[in-house]
């Protein structure tokens, strides 16, 4: 799956635009690397969000087409 619609399915970004631009301008880092939109997400990435004042890394733990609010954020294991 695509990292922005990773983000966005997770719900760690609320638009998958929004997503795209952060990726763009390389907030989003994926194993320490600056990460394109279009990376392939796969299980035991760590993806950190670079938005706001602290930065938030995630482990990713499954990655499923879809998934409701309530099971948004068994996708991933939030580390700090």
């Amino acid at each position: 799956m695509r990292l922005d619609k990773y983000l966005k399915v997770t719900r760690l970004i609320k638009r998958r635009t929004i997503a795209n631009e952060a990726c763009d301008a390389g907030k989003v880092l994926v194993n320490d690397k600056p990460a394109r939109a279009s990376y392939d997400v796969k299980i035991n990435d760590i993806i950190t969000i670079c938005l706001g004042q602290k930065p938030l890394s995630v482990k990713v733990t499954s990655v499923t087409e879809h998934t409701t609010k309530e099971n948004a954020s068994d996708n991933y294991e939030v580390i700090n």
